[in-house]
């Protein structure tokens, strides 16, 4: 595979994230934020022009359970936030200055470990929906629902489906109990930018668009998993529209770059 056959990929991230961060920084966000984007962008980008999948079965089964345990690792260390239902909140995995979303880290390269292993596909995305549930982390549970669904509508394996029910069902009562106040920049992007101007609204929400079918049809990875990596690029953008969540790729955090980076650097991993 040659670097031009992985320009896609690159693009699928650049786009949204490059517009993103320019409208920050024309829009009154602190200089910080469009900067750690940009330079989470330019790590991630490298990863994604050279990196490689895991070929063995237990490299394959020691990254899944790191990015299970970087789910549970906001629960044991990172900071606990009261909900506005009074719920304590856990999805943020502390590092320097930054608080990761530990959802947005480790959700795409699970659902990508998940599309190239038929049999195990419905456990593993069930195990990533069980961690978001124990933050709660609506945004992680829709991710991976809308990933079984892309995954399915491939394989047309009914476990998978049956783990779509249960994660949107799980999604739900997590969007009811861990809802947090907006965040300048991070959630509620599209109406802050509307509100500058629709134009703009519309603008960023091409650019996800672009994403989302970039992801779906032209990185150069398999069909289910480019079926679920949209389906999770869908999720997390669905929920951070109806409820205050972060706006992946185009707000403020370096989560969703990473993940989505990890994930697109994850080359020829072997079919199961």
């Amino acid at each position: 595979m040659t670097l031009r056959d992985r320009l896609p990929a690159i693009a699928a991230l650049a786009i949204p994230v490059m517009v993103g961060a320019a409208w920050m920084a024309t829009s009154g966000a602190p200089s910080h934020y469009p900067l750690t984007n940009l330079a989470a962008l330019a790590l991630v980008s490298l990863w994604i022009a050279f990196g490689r999948g895991p070929h063995t079965a237990l490299s394959r089964h020691i990254l899944l359970a790191a990015l299970i345990l970087i789910m549970l690792a906001a629960i044991a260390v990172g900071p606990a936030v009261e909900g506005l239902g009074g719920q304590k909140i856990m999805r943020w995995f502390p590092l320097g200055p930054l608080n990761l979303h530990t959802g947005m880290i480790a959700v795409p390269p699970l659902v990508v470990l998940a599309a190239r292993n038929r049999v195990m596909a419905a456990p593993m995305l069930l195990a990533g929906i069980g961690a978001a549930y124990l933050q709660p982390d609506a945004a992680a549970g829709f991710a991976l629902t809308f990933a079984a669904i892309g995954i399915h509508h491939v394989t047309r394996d009914w476990k998978v489906a049956a783990t779509a029910i249960i994660g949107f069902v799980a999604s739900i009562r997590m969007a009811l109990i861990g809802e947090l106040p907006p965040q300048p920049f991070v959630e509620r992007v599209f109406v802050d930018a509307a509100e500058q101007s629709p134009v703009l609204a519309i603008l960023l929400l091409a650019t996800l668009l672009t994403s989302f079918a970039l992801l779906l049809f032209a990185i150069p990875f398999a069909r289910d998993k480019r079926f679920g990596l949209a389906g999770a690029l869908f999720g997390f953008t669905v929920i951070a529209a109806m409820n205050h969540y972060p706006t992946p790729l185009i707000g403020y955090g370096t989560a969703p770059i990473i993940g989505f980076g990890l994930a697109l650097g994850l080359h020829r991993i072997p079919q199961r």
